[in-house]
C-alpha cells in the first residue's frame, strides 16, 4: 500500500490539523528517550501531519479518509508513555486526543469520561461533584490522559489496593472505533475489554471510558528513611498487608536515591539513608503511627499534615513509579531503567537477590502492589547504563532468576511483557484493522505471526528485517 498523505490531509482539511514543522516534531514524541536503546532508535520518527478531533464523529472520519487513502493513524494522548507506544513508526497522521476531554456524567462507584480528559482534571471534577477520585492513576497524573493511561500504561498509585489496569474490575466499559472502509462503534466490557485495554491503539481508538472510582481523601503524605534496605523494603511490605490501614501507594527507594535525586528530600537524609513514600488515609494515621512505632530500624523524617520544611517536597507520588527515574535522568543522564515483577511469595528474597548481584549498578526502587489478591512488588529499578549488550545482560541474569521483566527498551507490545504472542488482540486487530494501520510497527505478531517468542529480544527495535 502506498499511503497518499497529501489527499488524506485535503479531505480533512476542514478539522483541526496540523501541519507546522516545529509543532508536528513535539506531537509526534512521546518520552521514549527514557531508554538510551529507543532513543537511538527513535528520535528521527515523525508524522506526516497532526490531527486533533473534538468528537467521536471526528474520529469516525479521520480514520474512514485515512483507510481510503492508506495512511497510518497513531493515537495518543500527553505523549508521556515510556517506551515508544504513541511514536508514529511509519509516519502518516498522529491523532491527538486534547479536545475530546468531557467528563459525561459522574455516578456513585463510575465515572464516564472522553480519553482526552486529564487525569488531574477528571480527579477534581469527581471530587467536586461527588466526593469520589480515580482509584489508580500514573505519577504523570498532572499531565497524563486517561485514555492514554488504559491504552499504554498497566498500573500506577493505587496498585497497592487495586492491582493492576487489567484486573478485572478496574475498567468497566470501553467503547471503540475500529479503522475500516467504514468505521464501527463498539461497546467492550468484562471478558471483551482485554481486545484494546494496554494494546497502544493498535486495534481500535478509544472514545469512551467507564471507569469505577472510590472514596476521595486528603491523603496524607509520609516520607520515612532507613539505613537497612531489608528493614526499608520489609516496612512496606507489611504496611501494604494491614488490612484495617489503607494506603494509596507504598515506595522504596535504594540508597543513594532520595539523597542524589531528590532535591527536596536531599536536605533531611544522606547518601546512605534508604527512603519510603507513601500515602495514608487521613483517618488511619493513628494506627500507622502505631504501626510505626513498633519498627524502630525506620524513621519518619516528613508527614504533609504536620511539616516544618521550609519547602514541602509536593506530592510523594511525584517521586514515585516513572518519576523517579525521570528525577534521576534529570540529574545523571546516564542513568536508565528496567521495570521489573517480583512475584508473591518469593518477591522480598528474590529482590535481595537482584540488589546483591549489581552493587552499585542497578539501584533498587520498588513500589507494593496487589498481585492476585497477594502483595508483591513491582520494580522500576534505576540502571547505570554503559552499553545495550550489558543492559541485555543485566535482563537476562534477572529472567534466569525469575524476575519477570517488562522491557522498558523494547517498544513492541509482545517484548515488553508479555513474550508471547496475544490471540485476543491479534484476533480484533485482524477484524477491526485490515489494512494493518493503525498504530504500525508495535505488534510483531501482526508483522511476523510465525515469530518464535523463544528468541525473545532478537526481534530488532530499528524495524529492519528481524535477526
Amino acid at each position: 500500500m502506498t499511503p497518499n498523505v497529501e489527499a488524506a490531509k485535503s479531505a480533512l482539511s476542514h478539522l483541526d490539523i496540523i501541519d507546522k514543522p516545529r509543532l508536528i516534531r513535539t506531537y509526534s514524541r512521546d518520552c521514549f528517550w527514557y531508554s538510551p536503546v529507543l532513543k537511538a532508535r527513535m528520535d528521527h520518527l515523525e508524522a506526516d501531519f497532526i490531527i486533533c478531533p473534538r468528537s467521536e464523529a471526528e474520529v469516525i472520519e479521520i480514520l474512514r479518509s485515512c483507510f481510503q487513502h492508506n495512511v497510518p493513524v497513531t493515537t495518543r494522548g500527553a505523549g508521556t508513555g515510556n517506551y515508544g507506544q504513541a511514536m508514529p513508526m511509519q509516519g502518516g497522521c498522529v491523532m491527538h486526543m486534547r479536545h475530546m476531554n468531557l467528563v459525561k456524567s459522574v455516578e456513585p462507584g463510575r465515572v464516564i469520561v472522553e480519553p482526552g480528559c486529564i487525569i488531574k482534571d477528571l480527579d477534581a471534577h469527581c471530587k467536586e461533584h461527588s466526593g469520589q477520585e480515580v482509584r489508580m492513576f500514573s505519577s504523570t497524573w498532572a499531565s497524563a490522559t486517561i485514555g492514554g493511561f488504559i491504552a499504554g500504561g498497566s498500573g500506577g498509585v493505587g496498585s497497592v489496593t487495586w492491582g493492576s489496569l487489567r484486573d478485572l474490575g478496574n475498567i468497566l466499559r470501553l467503547r471503540v472505533v475500529t479503522m475500516e472502509a467504514e468505521p464501527r462503534v463498539l461497546e467492550f466490557t468484562g471478558e471483551e475489554l482485554s481486545r484494546v485495554s494496554h494494546a497502544y491503539g493498535t486495534n481500535g481508538i478509544i472514545t469512551e471510558l467507564e471507569l469505577p472510582l472510590a472514596p476521595a481523601y486528603e491523603w496524607t503524605d509520609v516520607l520515612l528513611s532507613s539505613k537497612d534496605f531489608t528493614a526499608a523494603a520489609a516496612f512496606a511490605d507489611e504496611l501494604a498487608n494491614e488490612d484495617g490501614i489503607l494506603i494509596k501507594l507504598a515506595s522504596v527507594y535504594e540508597a543513594p536515591t532520595a539523597h542524589a535525586y531528590f532535591n527536596r528530600v536531599a536536605p533531611y537524609v544522606d547518601d546512605s539513608d534508604h527512603l519510603l513514600g507513601l500515602m495514608i488515609a487521613p483517618h488511619n494515621m493513628d494506627s500507622f503511627l502505631t504501626f510505626l512505632a513498633r519498627r524502630p530500624d525506620v524513621t519518619m523524617i516528613y508527614r504533609s499534615d504536620d511539616c516544618d520544611w521550609p519547602k514541602k517536597p509536593g506530592p510523594v507520588f511525584e517521586f514515585g513509579w516513572n518519576h523517579t527515574t525521570l528525577r534521576a535522568i534529570k540529574v545523571d543522564p546516564t542513568i536508565t531503567y528496567l521495570q521489573v515483577r517480583y512475584g508473591y511469595p518469593n518477591h522480598r528474597a528474590l529482590v535481595e537477590k537482584m540488589r546483591q548481584s549489581f552493587p552499585g549498578e542497578v539501584i533498587q526502587h520498588l513500589e507494593a502492589i496487589r498481585m492476585e489478591g497477594k502483595i508483591a512488588f513491582a520494580g522500576l529499578s534505576l540502571v547505570k547504563f554503559t552499553t545495550e549488550e550489558r543492559l541485555d545482560e543485566i535482563i537476562a541474569i534477572h529472567e534466569a532468576a525469575g524476575a519477570l521483566i517488562f522491557n522498558p527498551h523494547r517498544y513492541t507490545l509482545e517484548e515488553g511483557g508479555r513474550q508471547h504472542a496475544d490471540d485476543t488482540q491479534l484476533t480484533f486487530k485482524q477484524e477491526a484493522d485490515p489494512k494493518g494501520l493503525l498504530n504500525p510497527g508495535k505488534m510483531i505478531t501482526w508483522d511476523r505471526p510465525d515469530w518464535d517468542y523463544s528468541r525473545m529480544y532478537d526481534y530488532n527495535c530499528d524495524r529492519r528485517e528481524p535477526a
